[in-house]
């Protein structure tokens, strides 16, 4: 590690190799080819597409095919330095110093690229601590490794990756019961007649619906586990998959001093509130917003990177619908701003579904469009008001 570079003036650190960690270094790249960048992770700091984690098992992948290129190459094509399995213990914003498992390195700015954990419910039953999670690729080895020779999932979450996690898995010919306590499955990001229809593919398809309920308890019978639920009924399965959300991981930010909320705070220009610290990706809350998705990491990336460099620059989000991965009803929602006002307008249409969120005067302000009206999404996204202006 070479501790002169990374405390040079100007010199960049970043926590995090995941997608955001990455797209940083390559859009500073972009505008500057010789500032040092060190990257410290706790994990191998490999590159992969995170998104295709819940649909790889249709896709034939295994863990390690899904890897694109490995830390030497990725710091070889960019030119920075790498600190992999790398723990960050604290870090002091008074001195910019970090503190790691293999000792202190000062830091010109810092980015703090944390990602998000997977939410775990406090679960009963002889077998709670058997619930997997699905968050980064050594997760997902562990999930195929489970899976391997049974046939029954139980999927704890309709949400987006649930669901996806369900089609993927019926498509692998498991059987799958997907349990949540919102009465539809994506109860956050469609309206109701799209989420039936939604639902009504996936059931064709294999899945089983437990809605309004969620899991009492889990307990290890024999070679299986007993399902237990709240509305009375249980069920038998193999493995248990939670897939109920993410919450940004905050404590490092905490213990340094620097303000969070949902998130870790952030300005338009991505600095959070102790000099030289920036934030993005899944732990970054800018304006209130904690978009976990692709697309804002690619925005937030292309105006932190200037940033970095001391050209200011402003934050903004144009409209970023999201593409549900579910081939048995392909599906792209772009929801309404959470206090908009107004109204869905829903219409079957051959082969899909178009649901346009209307304001009082007529204005869109957002989507959702299923199988061939997925055709419509270039259209309807120019007519959607920015997030961010």
């Amino acid at each position: 590690m070479n501790q002169a570079a990374a405390s040079s003036p100007g010199a960049i650190t970043i926590i995090g190799s995941g997608l955001a960690g990455y797209t940083v270094i390559r859009e500073i790249r972009k505008l500057d080819k010789t500032i040092p960048i060190t990257l410290i992770t706790k994990e191998p700091g490999y590159f992969y597409s995170k998104p295709m984690l819940s649909t790889a098992l249709a896709s034939k992948k295994e863990a390690a095919q899904l890897v694109s290129t490995p830390s030497d190459g990725m710091a070889s094509q960019l030119d920075f330095n790498i600190m992999a399995e790398t723990e960050v213990r604290a870090i002091h914003v008074d001195t910019q110093q970090i503190d790691t498992d293999k000792g202190s390195l000062p830091y010109g700015k810092l980015v703090l690229a944390l990602g998000a954990d997977q939410i775990r419910l406090p679960l009963q039953g002889s077998a709670a601590s058997e619930v997997l999670t699905v968050n980064d690729l050594e997760d997902y080895e562990q999930f195929r490794q489970q899976i391997q020779g049974k046939k029954r999932v139980a999927i704890l979450g309709a949400g987006l990756i649930g669901c996806e996690f369900a089609n993927d898995l019926v498509l692998s010919t498991y059987e799958v019961d997907v349990i949540d306590m919102a009465p539809q499955a994506l109860g956050r990001l469609l309206p109701q007649e799209a989420a039936v229809e939604l639902a009504n593919k996936l059931e064709s398809a294999g899945v089983r619906w437990h809605f309004n309920t969620t899991i009492q308890s889990i307990d290890r019978e024999a070679d299986v586990l007993k399902i237990s639920l709240a509305n009375g009924t249980s069920f038998t399965s193999d493995v248990v998959l939670s897939a109920i959300g993410l919450k940004p991981r905050l404590d490092l930010a905490k213990s340094a001093g620097i303000q969070t909320h949902t998130g870790i705070v952030v300005n338009r220009e991505l600095e959070t509130s102790a000099k030289n610290v920036y934030s993005i990706g899944d732990c970054a809350e800018v304006d209130g917003l904690v978009l976990p998705y692709v697309m804002p990491i690619m925005q937030a990336a292309r105006a932190l990177a200037p940033n970095l460099l001391g050209q200011k620059t402003v934050l903004t989000y144009p409209a970023m619908p999201v593409m549900v991965k579910t081939p048995s009803l392909p599906t792209i929602v772009s929801p309404p701003p959470k206090d908009a006002s107004g109204t869905w307008k829903v219409e079957q249409i051959d082969g899909g579904l178009e649901a346009r969120f209307m304001s009082e005067d007529g204005k869109l302000l957002g989507f959702a469009l299923m199988g061939s009206a997925t055709a419509q999404r270039a259209a309807l996204t120019k007519e959607l008001p920015p997030l961010l202006v």
